[in-house]
């Protein structure tokens, strides 16, 4: 039995999928657009077949998202019956940037954690599920642009995952797998990459750089890691099957 994960930045909704988008969809950003709720459609087409999904970038419920909590409606268009979110920064009203786990399996502990950074905007959301008998941990993260941040940001999230005998990392982390904030998390827990290449996601048009990951602990093997090709964001959802060594 394998436990179905994904990760996804999904930029708000924005759909981002060419390189020109980086100007002319600027203003979706700050402002709404029509196109909204058929990205959302489609972000839940492609999210549907999977038992626990990670989302970055995700707009609570603002002007730029017509005041549509995009992980409610996703949540419901996907048919996922638990889910978490956190609000990571507010633009009032302009909007509410989030992150968020949508789950099929019951959420039994929820936790909201602020990241050391030079910016106010990041954290980490953590959950537990119970699966194939034992308590798994998912954390969903979305680290800062500054490689000196995301040192102290690797350190504190090893520090989460080493409270847990079963643990899954996933998110953007801004990060490729051979940098040394990478090798920080990885020399200071017990997680573990992917046997294999790592899929490259970013930018979704064209990927050529490895920023979104899944790691899992020592007991959690990582199979068939691979993205989706699914451009609705400057990012590519990076998704894998779970299963018990």
């Amino acid at each position: 039995m394998t436990l179905k994960i994904a990760s996804f930045n999904m930029q708000a909704g924005i759909g981002s999928h060419h390189p020109r988008h980086i100007i002319t969809y600027g203003w979706r950003y700050l402002f709404p657009h029509r196109a909204v709720h058929e990205n959302l459609d489609t972000i839940a087409r492609a999210l549907a077949g999977f038992d626990i999904v990670g989302l970055q970038e995700a707009d609570a419920g603002s002007f730029r998202s017509r005041f549509i909590h995009q992980q409610e409606y996703l949540a419901m268009k996907a048919g996922f019956d638990f889910r978490r979110s956190l609000v990571t920064r507010e633009i009032s009203p302009l909007a509410c940037i989030s992150m968020g786990v949508l789950s099929r399996l019951p959420i039994i502990y929820a936790c909201e954690h602020r990241l050391p950074a030079s910016r106010h905007g990041r954290g980490a959301l953590e959950i537990s599920v119970s699966w194939q008998g034992r308590s798994i941990a998912i954390i969903t993260t979305h680290l800062s642009l500054q490689q000196h941040s995301r040192m102290r940001q690797m350190r504190y999230l090893a520090s989460l995952v080493n409270r847990h005998q079963s643990a899954i990392l996933m998110g953007d982390f801004n990060c490729a797998p051979d940098s040394r904030e990478m090798t920080t998390l990885l020399n200071h827990t017990r997680l573990h990459l992917a046997d294999g290449p790592i899929p490259c996601t970013f930018p979704s048009w064209q990927p050529r750089r490895h920023l979104d990951h899944i790691l899992a602990t020592g007991d959690l093997e990582i199979g068939n890691l691979t993205t989706l090709p699914l451009l609705c964001s400057d990012h590519l959802p990076v998704v894998a099957d779970i299963s018990l060594r």
